[in-house]
């Protein structure tokens, strides 16, 4: 009997939706040793070209006859696809209806060859010192149930407790803590984090607790070989703390502990294909891996709730609560007054410069992010693009947001004044209106165009954009919310949740016991602000959700694609029960026009019909882009699908 061929199952390196599959390739003598994980190059004989792959599987062959191309070539030895990360992007992939290899893509940077011919694995590193260990339990021992939660690799939500200590904030200290102890018994963890500056505190937060080498950084910013030397550092046997953000999620070690921090934030939601949240990936790395999981936040989302409300997630809070002294000033004072900062507000900034720094949070950058028409109040619009016109500074000429064109010779198309006046203000123009009314008072810009990670406790006013707030040696004396009305007129779904969250956020940042004024707000957000109850919020917020089936509630996924392509999708989907009343649309994608142009569709389900939804989707992606056909003269738009998308738009 003749034994079988050994051949090389790879997985091509393509955005291809028809290519997300393994392929047999034989392996030619004098190749040299191939295993599992390993990238190789390999023919592709549709494109008669040679591509880039991996090798998930080693098999035979019993048909001596089939015919199989054959291995190119292997790119280097080093096995970069563990079989624990291939299975995690395949099953990623597969619940988003995408392709593996676009997970991998974010997991596995490009190759450094001098860094992999001279990368030798690090010595295990020192495990914490019995000081740091004790300080890091008596964090974990603050929050009722966490240390069992820890200990038996089970899932929590975690409601942060809004303190600062050694200038650091609760929540990375409570990460640090539960890394090291983690890291204490050999396992490593993996902590996810929004952005950089979130992770510059978490970075200093471990650096007290645990030796830097142990500390692996996960960061889009670094330079392409230190990306690499800490990718390989990953893929060792010796326990690590990986930190970083979004892709984090994919490093390769062997987690004991995977922990997301505030995962409402919209930085988690990986905006390419296919479009996969941090935490929906870390929930499936914990089932794969039976890790501990923690979603740490100040807030609740409402996806974690759902979460909770149905057993998967553990509610973890704080031992002794510590709620931040909020007041309140409805919309009505406001109008009373005529004012933007109310007199409570006002006398409390006054009070408190005198001790130290004051926040003030606005909702946007700029001088005059919006005018208006002086005379009718009609928004000024651009007379060449249709914009919206703002003003930089006092007495500018007004200039377009989109096309960036000033309006020398605007007027108004309504009522044809040439007068416009301010209708909102940004950071700037708040910085210089308190300038006048706290002379002698510095006052410190912080937004995306001036970015402040730390001011000292000297006096100041602090005007920052949400999100951009800096950290203040202390904390700060006071925290003023302005704007909260206009941020929650956004036409978005989840907007209350998401100012809620852009409060919290802001309040945790104040001294203890330091007032907090949220300005012109009332009803159920302004409540949970003020009783500091963002679960109960998150439940409220899940009740209304329900009866209209949007998400979380259920998932939606969106479909855009020409129209032909779209109702073949939805045919599909009507073959497995999902029923019309489900779908919303298709109509036109703005910006295309007629039955030739794009059309978008919503399609809501549930939970449990979610991977027969996802496979009909993918088949439907798959056999649109191997028709390659387009429109005459048009260049070819594809079917594409985005699952769970965050705000759902038709």
């Amino acid at each position: 009997m003749t034994a079988g061929r050994r051949i090389a199952r790879v997985l091509i390196d393509s955005p291809l939706p028809q290519l997300d599959r393994l392929f047999d390739y034989a392996l030619p003598e004098g190749l040299g040793p191939v295993e599992p994980g390993v990238r190789v190059k390999a023919p592709l004989r549709t494109a008669g070209r040679v591509i880039d792959g991996y090798v998930v599987e080693i098999g035979e062959e019993p048909d001596a006859s089939r015919t199989l191309s054959e291995i190119e070539s292997v790119v280097s030895p080093t096995v970069v696809l563990p079989d624990r990360l291939y299975r995690l992007a395949r099953r990623v992939a597969d619940r988003a209806a995408g392709s593996a290899s676009d997970i991998l893509r974010l997991a596995i940077p490009k190759r450094q060859v001098r860094v992999e011919k001279s990368w030798q694995e690090p010595p295990a590193p020192p495990a914490p010192g019995d000081d740091a260990l004790q300080r890091a339990r008596d964090e974990i021992a603050a929050y009722e149930g966490l240390g069992e939660v820890l200990a038996g690799s089970g899932r929590a939500a975690v409601e942060a407790i809004p303190v600062r200590r050694a200038d650091l904030p609760g929540w990375a200290l409570l990460l640090a803590s539960a890394a090291a102890v983690q890291l204490a018994e050999g396992r490593s963890s993996v902590l996810v984090v929004p952005d950089y500056r979130d992770q510059e505190l978490l970075l200093m937060a471990l650096t007290a607790l645990i030796d830097d080498e142990a500390v692996v950084r996960h960061d889009a910013r670094q330079p392409n070989p230190d990306r690499y030397r800490a990718f390989l550092r990953t893929l060792g046997d010796q326990p690590c703390v990986v930190v970083g953000n979004r892709s984090a999620v994919y490093a390769p070690v062997q987690a004991g502990l995977v922990a997301i921090w505030d995962d409402g934030d919209p930085l988690l939601s990986e905006p390419l294909a296919p479009y996969v949240h941090a935490r929906d990936a870390a929930l499936i790395r914990q089932e794969e891996e039976g890790s501990a999981l923690l979603i740490v936040g100040h807030t609740r989302t409402t996806d974690t709730e759902r979460l909770v409300a149905h057993g998967w997630l553990q509610d973890v809070t704080a031992a002794r609560r510590i709620i931040p002294q909020v007041r309140l000033s409805t919309p009505q004072e406001l109008e009373q007054t005529g004012q933007r900062v109310p007199s409570s507000a006002f006398a409390t900034a006054r009070a408190a410069t005198a001790e130290g720094p004051v926040l003030v949070q606005v909702a946007r950058p700029g001088f005059a992010p919006t005018l208006v028409c002086a005379s009718c109040r009609a928004p000024a619009r651009c007379t060449h693009c249709g914009g919206p016109l703002g003003a930089r500074r006092r007495g500018a000429v007004p200039v377009c947001g989109w096309c960036g064109r000033s309006a020398n010779a605007w007027r108004c198309g309504e009522c044809s004044s040439e007068q416009v006046r301010l209708a909102s203000s940004g950071t700037e123009r708040t910085a210089d209106e308190l300038g006048r009314a706290f002379p002698g008072v510095r006052v410190i810009v912080s937004d995306g165009a001036h970015p402040v990670q730390h001011v000292d406790a000297r006096p100041a006013l602090v005007v920052a954009t949400r999100g951009a707030e800096p950290l203040a040696e202390g904390g700060y004396r006071a925290v003023i919310l302005l704007d909260g009305a206009r941020m929650l007129q956004a036409p978005e779904l989840r907007i209350a949740e998401s100012c809620l969250r852009w409060w919290m956020n802001a309040s945790a940042l104040a001294a203890p016991g330091a007032p907090i004024h949220l300005v012109g707000v009332d009803g159920p957000v302004a409540r949970a602000l003020a009783t500091w109850s963002p679960a109960a919020y998150a439940r409220t917020e899940l009740d209304a959700r329900r009866p209209l089936h949007m998400p979380p509630t259920a998932r939606v996924a969106q479909i855009e694609g020409l129209s032909a392509s779209v109702r073949t999708a939805l045919d599909a989907l009507a073959q497995i029960g999902v029923s019309g009343e489900a779908v919303l649309g298709p109509l036109p994608v703005a910006g295309e026009g007629g039955e030739a142009g794009k059309v978008r569709a919503l399609v809501r389900f549930g939970y449990g019909a979610g991977a027969e939804v996802a496979t009909t989707l993918r088949a439907a992606v798959v056999a649109d882009a191997a028709q390659s056909r387009r429109p005459r003269g048009r260049p070819r738009v594809s079917l594409s699908v985005h699952l769970d998308i965050l705000e759902p738009e038709i």
